[in-house]
């Protein structure tokens, strides 16, 4: 198994119950992990990250402990290919409203969809399915239409056999 990390797993881990100071060990696991060759993100997810303060202890962990190779590449002409067949169905799905096709044309989750179909991957989010949403485009959602497997951080945890003694 192989598995790519959305921004908002790491973003709500460091806000909440997996913050730096309480739970050190979550980011020593996702950087074993790392090593082991099972745990990545992409080159998009680390843009998004990237846009907090310098002083954010997320922006520090990146610079200072992640490394360069824990953020895939979506430069490669298939995973190009993949999420473009996700733009075309995002952008003329007639449920969504324009302000959620926006959205989701600037952000970094189509291009997990597109990397995950091409690698065999499975997605972690935190987000849950919304089919009868319009005014969001939820991760899960084009997951099912694409046929990319997806779990939550949790369960991603219990099958790397993580703990925190």
């Amino acid at each position: 198994m192989n598995f790519i990390i959305d921004s908002d797993v790491l973003i709500t881990a460091k806000n909440s119950y997996y913050a730096f100071d309480l739970c050190p060990g979550f980011w020593e696991s996702l950087l074993s992990n790392h090593e082991a060759g099972l745990v990545h993100s992409l080159d998009r997810n680390r843009m998004e990250l990237l846009q907090g303060r310098d002083d954010d202890e997320l922006v520090k962990w990146i610079h200072e402990s992640v490394p360069e190779a824990f953020f895939r590449s979506t430069h490669e002409a298939a995973v190009v290919d993949a999420y473009s067949e996700i733009m075309l169905w995002a952008q003329r799905n007639p449920q969504y409203f324009d302000n959620a096709k926006s959205k989701f044309a600037t952000g970094a989750d189509g291009w997990m969809v597109a990397y995950a179909s091409v690698h065999g991957c499975i997605v972690v989010t935190l987000e849950e399915s919304r089919p009868e949403s319009r005014n969001q485009i939820k991760l899960p959602d084009v997951c099912i239409k694409f046929d990319v497997p997806y779990e939550d951080v949790f369960n991603v945890l219990r099958s790397l056999r993580v703990q925190f003694n």
